[in-house]
């Protein structure tokens, strides 16, 4: 029991947690993107070898051409494709990168995913031979190579793996250079004319509060930025003040939802979003409802757990959770962003979590 980590909504605890503010620490590089600098891309047909009797079958020409093009090269030239008819340790697979939003210089490292794309029932165990990135479009040239050992994410999908770090950049992709003046877009679950004017008197208030001209909205998703020409000999520092202005999601005007930010790990919680649950587990990851707290008997101990914290429900039995607590307790778990995404997406689709949910 030393890997469950629980999460007991006891409202015997209740009074131990804080009301959590999910929303704290969002900024403006959480909700927009200078336009522009999107993420790119980039993919390529791969190898996976290694695998004990669970990858393609030798027999099909897919299989068999590539395998005798590399033994070739190799310098050991097969005499016959039927030579590759036995065994089934190679899989085909497709290897895609997305190069994020603020660019990738030359020798930089991102995880790649890898997918089966014939009959292989499994890639546990296996390696990605060397592989070419390219841009999705015929002719676009090679900008990254791929390599390594696979990672199964989650074993009831073991067709598709993570090679971590595995892509190296051969040349730089970056994005557009910031000029003097450049827009801001909002991502998509914030667009709206109340989001977007609340974006822009941030910014004002964090960059330019005297004349509160910096920001200026140019319609519901778009605010243009100028870089005022007393701060153009210390651009860096003017950008960092744009960029990090907190932003108080309360006055943005939005439904209730959760909006996760997988590039940031930010995650907004809009208007008063409850929590229905019973039990979801995870990983190593255990939540429960006891209502009221259990006590251990002789025959039924309680199990003492190494790491877990309380979910309040604001002292009330009667009361249900509230997403913010939830978030809190992700918190005091430190929990990686993207379990925290995992879970949220079960309870969502298991319709406890009774709102938008929005990955972005």
């Amino acid at each position: 029991m030393n890997a469950l980590r629980a999460l007991s909504m006891l409202p015997v605890l209740a009074a131990m947690l804080m009301p959590a503010v999910a929303t704290a620490g969002l900024t403006v590089r959480d909700v927009a993107r200078v336009r522009g600098q999107g993420e790119v891309r980039i993919g390529g047909l791969g190898y996976v070898t290694g695998l004990k009797g669970t990858g393609d079958d030798a027999k099909e020409a897919l299989v068999a051409r590539p395998l005798a093009q590399i033994f070739k090269e190799s310098g050991n030239e097969p005499g016959s494709l039927k030579e590759f008819t036995k065994g089934k340790a190679v899989a085909v697979v497709w290897v895609s990168c997305t190069i994020p939003e603020r660019g990738a210089p030359a020798d930089e490292k991102l995880d790649v995913q890898v997918t089966t794309l014939l009959g292989a029932s499994s890639l546990a165990g296996g390696r990605l031979l060397s592989t070419a990135l390219s841009g999705v479009l015929p002719g676009q040239p090679v900008v990254a190579m791929a390599e390594g050992a696979l990672d199964l994410e989650d074993p009831a999908t073991p067709t598709v793996a993570r090679v971590r770090e595995g892509a190296v950049m051969l040349a730089d992709v970056l994005g557009p250079e910031l000029l003097d003046e450049f827009d801001l877009l909002l991502y998509a679950p914030y667009v709206g004319w109340s989001a977007v004017n609340q974006v822009a008197v941030t910014i004002n208030a964090k960059a330019d509060p005297i004349n509160n001209a910096v920001a200026r909205v140019v319609d519901e998703r778009t605010i243009r930025v100028s870089i005022p020409k007393a701060e153009l000999s210390n651009r860096a520092a003017f950008l960092a003040d744009v960029f990090n202005a907190e932003v108080n999601a309360s006055l943005l005007d939005l439904p209730p939802q959760v909006v996760v930010n997988s590039r940031t790990g930010a995650i907004v919680v809009t208007g008063e979003v409850q929590l229905r649950v019973s039990g979801v587990t995870h990983r190593n990851l255990t939540i429960t409802t006891v209502t009221p707290p259990q006590t251990g008997t002789p025959l039924n101990p309680l199990v003492k757990r190494e790491s877990w914290t309380g979910l309040g429900q604001d002292g009330l039995p009667n009361e249900l959770a509230k997403v913010n607590d939830l978030i809190n307790a992700f918190k005091q778990l430190n929990m990686p962003v993207q379990d925290q995404i995992s879970l949220l997406s079960m309870l969502h689709k298991s319709g406890s979590l009774q709102c938008r949910l929005v990955i972005d």
